[in-house]
């Protein structure tokens, strides 16, 4: 979320820096500065009225006591027809205020973060720059085999199984089983050790399932709704009948929850009429009444109720991050630093025909996820330091990578700056993305109104970062194609054999 003080007071700036991000022309005319300005002069000409209209009101009121004091009834019938109108006026402005505000806020709800000064310029992957490479200490060599693609190695193992998932969950789903389960289990034991043990990091276990205001904090809604899972609940009968009850009551009728909710449990198990003999129970003409409303409410209100809906996580960023939403946390306590290992869903709307085969682009996957809570003065070089981590979990596996800065087309919705780990993958004889370390300043932090209190007692947003410390099912893929050996075999990294039980390779059998 933008501060819109900063848009109206650099309007340049901010429209200039948007550019960078490769905005549509539908895009660049509705986040111009120009059209948010314009929402906002309206929004804020409204509260101008508005004010005068409550000045007027209460100098009315005001008067109306003086006017009781001196006797003067007509001076008091008056004002009050003056307040009358100004409170007519006033409700009026007043749902003008909240669909302004709503109308700007829901705008700068899907305006992308502006990247940093030193972000390259791009509009797609090819305009990412290579920052380092990491080479393995040991010689990589396949001899005279050529090595495979890990679902390759994977069928050949009978551990895992793309069919049997499509049975189960349909398309994009695998089933691991023996010694590719438990490596995948250990590798993200691995992670969480590294990364708590060493990098100083809290391991959290936070739900898999979160509201929709969790899911805005952190930039997934409402622009990416389409990529992910959610769930959804039938409405709860108990509330249905409460429900019923205040509307009978407004038709100035009265009727016992207790007795309501077994009447309507009847009317929608068997069918009831005004003149069932099962009334006579209740020896009261609201009770019949009861259920000829029911009869005409009961759609019409189980269809005003939604039912209640929780996203499935498409990352542990979401919920991590959101771990200091609506609250002030003290400068003492920063940096926060957090890590899990979850479970991660994602519809992948945008991915039709890419990555079918394998396990590179599943709807579910596993990652171990790093997020840090800074100042503002502390998040660049968190941001370095949380790249650094996510690194030395691929050092230590031995594994062959290299960094890249994402440009400007490339970064996500929520990111300043963004550094992408791509392990080697020698199956593919190419580069795969398995970690995205981001910065995202206080755009999130505004979107959960998390803030601190600096050590000059002044409240200020914090700044937000996450980073992938690193994916598992990537890392399992990429210790599958460099482990494997020309009879199909996997050798287990030396990092993870204590954590295999002393497991040296993974055969078939295993």
């Amino acid at each position: 979320m933008h501060d819109i003080r900063f848009i109206r007071e650099h309007p340049d700036i901010f429209d200039r820096a948007l550019a960078r991000r490769n905005p549509s022309e539908e895009e660049r005319k509705d986040f111009s500065s120009q059209n948010i300005l314009s929402i906002d002069e309206h929004r804020r000409a409204i509260i101008r009225v508005l004010e005068s209209w409550q000045a007027r009101r209460n100098t009315a009121s005001k008067a109306i006591g003086e006017a009781k004091a001196k006797r003067d009834e007509a001076k008091v019938q008056e004002l009050m027809v003056e307040v009358a109108e100004c409170k007519t006026s006033i409700s009026t402005l007043e749902n003008e205020q909240k669909d302004a505000e709503d109308r700007l806020k829901k705008l700068l709800e899907r305006i992308p973060n502006l990247p940093l000064d030193d972000v390259p310029d791009g509009v797609d992957e090819t305009g990412n720059v290579e920052r380092h490479k990491f080479w393995p200490k040991r010689e990589i060599k396949f001899g005279d085999f050529k090595p495979k693609q890990h679902f390759e190695l994977g069928e050949a193992l009978s551990q895992m199984d793309f069919e049997t998932a499509a049975k189960l969950s349909g398309a994009r789903f695998v089933v691991l089983k023996s010694g590719l389960a438990r490596l995948e289990r250990a590798l993200g034991q691995f992670m969480l050790d590294v990364h708590t043990k060493d990098h100083g990091y809290t391991e959290v276990a936070p739900p898999l399932l979160v509201r929709d205001d969790v899911m805005l904090g952190t930039g997934q809604l409402p622009k990416f709704r389409d990529d992910q899972f959610g769930t959804a609940r039938p409405v709860d009968f108990d509330e249905l009948v409460e429900q019923l009850v205040q509307q009978f009551s407004v038709e100035q009728r009265h009727i016992d929850k207790n007795d309501a909710r077994v009447i309507f449990e009847r009317l929608l198990t068997t069918g009831i009429g005004i003149n069932d003999p099962f009334l006579s129970r209740f020896g009261s003409a609201d009770q019949a009444a009861f259920v000829d409303f029911s009869w005409r409410k009961a759609g019409e209100t189980w269809r005003s109720m939604p039912p209640v809906g929780l996203w499935l996580i498409p990352t542990a960023e979401v919920p991590l991050t959101n771990l200091v939403r609506e609250s002030i946390t003290d400068e003492a306590q920063l940096p926060m630093r957090f890590t899990a290992c979850t479970p991660c869903f994602r519809a992948e709307a945008g991915a039709a025909g890419k990555d079918t085969r394998g396990m590179i682009r599943q709807h579910q996957f596993t990652k171990v996820e790093l997020v840090s809570i800074t100042t503002p003065e502390q998040s660049r070089d968190e941001h370095e330091r949380m790249l650094a981590c996510a690194e030395e979990v691929l050092r230590r596996l031995d594994l062959h990578y290299r960094v890249v800065t994402l440009c400007t087309g490339d970064m996500g919705f929520a990111a300043q700056k963004t550094y992408d780990i791509e392990v080697w993958l020698p199956g593919q004889n190419m580069y795969r993305e398995i970690s995205s370390c981001s910065v995202c300043g206080d755009f999130q932090a505004r979107r959960m109104n998390a803030r601190y209190r600096g050590k000059d007692r002044t409240v200020r947003h914090v700044h937000t970062l996450n980073g992938s410390g690193v994916a598992v099912g990537r890392a399992l893929i990429a210790v599958m194609e460099t482990y494997q050996d020309g009879d199909g075999s996997i050798a287990v990294p030396d990092v993870l054999q204590t954590y295999m039980g002393g497991m040296k390779k993974i055969e078939k059998g295993e």
